[in-house]
């Protein structure tokens, strides 16, 4: 049983750290970017180091206290907002924010967990390398948050998801103690790989304090198009076109429907469209190749090719930069457009390759029948991950069909499970989906989970509520 977080505690803490370490919680650390959840009144420590951190869990721990361990706050799920529940003390890591060391001829870079990840992104590119993890939020994501739930990004289907990039942890446990695991080795089978247990943990295991992450070298040249496919069963065989011909060399893979347009028109009008009329669906490709190869020959062949198969009808290829990132533009804000009309239900589902188009076609019938509504699904279709959102009609409100929202998940989610996917494929569980992981979840993996929960956090003092029910 968890105690509150008191005022006698809180001085406490406050003693066992230099002055200007804590300040009281405001909406900064308090709410989520979509609003759903609000979270207690509580005080915010600021750590600089990670014997501080460790000198906080330690001391939490004695007192079972909880602890809300916080990131860049940029969470789609609620793992980083406890809106009810004993007190607990929220540690932010935003003053480790230093990256270590950079080991170019290794490909390695060792930063602090809470290095906001483009500031990673910048520092690998200072040494002529590439550190691959792209988000939306990556002007305010820290590495740490990034970890701790695994995250995607667009890059998934060349460079892998954030488990993928990292090569070892430095991480304070729940017991207060610190687990040294900062390695750079490529190979290392010496006993369990407790980096891989803690990364998408969303903190309830430890609180990662720094990552050895794996960089890998730039591409010499790189090349965006634009092209228009008849539906995702197309865009599929586009994909499977596109890696015979340059293999690895897809870095991306993004689908974009219609429905994704028609927000950015209505809601970020400056956002610019590049085609005069929007497609019902595009896929919007990047290729990162070597010096001996030329981007644009590469997408025009490619286009040549889906175009006598029938797999695309129309497509724009990047001239220069500026082009480019006006495609990159659009894909990125289309999760804003989504934010500022606000969706009835969100859906972060992944399905196999070979079931997302029939998975696409199958959830739009089911939702039908529920009701009239507006489907906006986009996605990094190259690795299965759809997100998948629904929105009232324009003109009504999202209040008007909270009573369907509920049924609307379901279907989203039933599909998903049925179709062999996960109804969390980037975001994590945090405290939103934790009746649909014990719902959809493996029971052995269940139990297996809750039984490492307890053995790691015996008083459950990490994260309480999110993941699993506490």
């Amino acid at each position: 049983m968890l105690n509150s977080l008191t005022n006698e505690f809180e001085s406490n803490l406050k003693a066992l750290l230099p002055a200007g370490r804590f300040r009281e919680a405001d909406a900064q650390y308090l709410e989520e970017p979509r609003g759903r959840y609000t979270g207690q009144n509580s005080v915010v420590a600021l750590p600089r180091s990670t014997g501080e951190v460790s000198r906080l869990v330690k001391a939490c721990s004695a007192a079972r206290v909880g602890i809300i361990p916080y990131g860049g706050g940029t969470g789609l799920v609620g793992g980083q907002v406890a809106e009810g529940g004993p007190k607990a003390l929220i540690i932010s890591l935003e003053k480790m924010n230093a990256v270590r060391e950079v080991y170019a001829e290794e490909n390695v870079l060792i930063a602090d967990a809470g290095t906001i990840l483009a500031d990673v992104q910048a520092a690998a590119d200072g040494e002529n390398r590439l550190f691959p993890l792209s988000l939306a939020s990556e002007g305010s994501a820290r590495i740490g948050g990034n970890l701790a739930t695994n995250a995607g990004g667009t890059s998934v289907l060349r460079y892998g998801n954030t488990r993928d990039l990292c090569l070892g942890l430095e991480a304070v446990m729940p017991s207060g103690e610190i687990l040294n695991g900062l390695s750079r080795l490529r190979k290392n089978n010496a006993g369990y790989d407790l980096r891989h247990l803690l990364i998408g943990s969303e903190g309830t295991l430890g609180i990662i304090t720094a990552a050895a992450l794996k960089l890998s070298p730039k591409p010499a040249k790189t090349g965006t198009a634009m092209l228009v496919v008849e539906n995702p069963k197309a865009a599929l065989s586009l994909l499977s076109l596109a890696r015979d011909q340059l293999g690895e060399m897809v870095s991306a893979f993004e689908l974009i429907h219609r429905q994704g347009f028609d927000f950015l028109e209505e809601t970020l009008p400056d956002v610019r469209r590049p085609f005069e009329v929007a497609p019902e669906w595009c896929i919007l490709i990047e290729v990162g190749l070597p010096a001996a190869m030329d981007p644009a020959e590469a997408l025009e062949t490619l286009f040549e090719e889906a175009m006598e198969r029938g797999l695309v009808s129309d497509g724009l290829i990047a001239q220069s930069q500026a082009q480019s990132d006006a495609f990159w533009a659009v894909r990125e804000q289309i999760p804003e457009a989504n934010r500022r009309i606000g969706s009835v239900s969100s859906h972060d589902i992944s399905v196999p390759l070979g079931a997302l188009a029939g998975f696409i076609e199958e959830a739009n019938q089911r939702i039908e029948k529920i009701g009239d509504y507006r489907i906006n699904c986009f996605g990094h279709v190259g690795d299965g991950n759809l997100h998948y959102n629904v929105f009232a009609q324009q003109g009504r409100a999202r209040s008007d069909h909270m009573n369907e929202r509920d049924a609307i998940k379901r279907i989203v989610h039933d599909l998903t499970h049925e179709l062999g996917g996960s109804i969390s494929a980037e975001h994590g569980v945090g405290r939103m989906k934790v009746d649909d992981l014990e719902r959809y979840c493996d029971p052995v993996k269940l139990a297996s989970m809750r039984a490492i929960k307890l053995a790691l956090d015996p008083h459950g003092i990490m994260n309480p509520g999110a993941v699993l029910r506490t």
